[in-house]
């Protein structure tokens, strides 16, 4: 009875080793999209960012665009509650209150339109709210798994006659009002020692020094001459 047994529990172990050989590693973070074709339009991505600590909740996502998809070109589908999205420089932004300890981080975007590509990685950083950070960055080579490998999306090729959109247009940035500038004041000229020895040399009010000093000799020979005379007369 023992050997039929083993016998019986021999190819379920070696299919066993199989399978378990053939299934993927553990994901840390994923995405997935049931559009998952180059030059799909308004392909709707779904994320799934596992939360690996015991302590510590997840309470923010970053993901920077593979090339071909811009942050003007994504929009938020769903998100845990209270969470919010935001675009950035190279890429976007799901934050909001920590979700519970060694809860995944799972929300969906809209992205305009797929690039033509074999794939798309999506690296991601997890933020936790003890300050640790998860960073699923590397991208897989060869076939090989690398040990923080980034959410990849494998997509199939174009459909037939499908041709890329024309570049979207992010939101203009409002130009702030101009400050209005006040001239400034301007300052009145102070009277110094310089400026008045200046204007009594250049014919000011100095120049009419030698005038008044002639008119007073004048004055004084006429008195002298006057007296002289009254002199002369009462001798005589």
């Amino acid at each position: 009875m023992n050997r039929h047994l083993a016998r019986a529990a021999a190819p379920i172990a070696a299919l066993a080793v199989v399978v378990l050989a053939a299934a993927p590693a553990s994901a840390h973070t994923g995405v997935s999209s049931q559009q998952a074709q180059a030059l799909a339009v308004d392909a709707v991505l779904a994320f799934k960012a596992a939360g690996e600590s015991d302590t510590a909740g997840i309470d923010e996502v970053q993901v920077v665009l593979p090339q071909g998809i811009g942050p003007a070109d994504v929009s938020l589908v769903k998100a845990p509650q209270g969470w919010a999205f935001k675009p950035g420089q190279d890429g976007f932004t799901v934050s909001g209150p920590a979700l519970a300890p060694g809860k995944a981080a799972e929300y969906q975007v809209k992205v305009r339109q797929l690039p033509d590509a074999p794939q798309l990685a999506f690296k991601t950083l997890v933020m936790y709210t003890d300050t640790q950070v998860d960073r699923w960055i590397e991208i897989p080579q060869n076939g090989s798994e690398p040990k923080n490998p980034a959410p990849v999306l494998k997509l199939a090729k174009a459909a037939p006659g499908a041709t890329p959109l024309a570049a979207a247009t992010p939101s203009p940035t409002p130009t702030p009002a101009p400050t209005p500038v006040t001239p400034a004041a301007t300052p009145t000229p102070s009277v110094t020692l310089t400026a008045v020895r200046t204007t009594d040399e250049s014919g000011g009010a100095g120049s009419n020094g030698p005038v008044i000093i002639g008119a007073v000799a004048l004055l004084l020979v006429t008195v002298a001459g006057a007296v002289w005379w009254r002199r002369r007369s009462s001798e005589g």
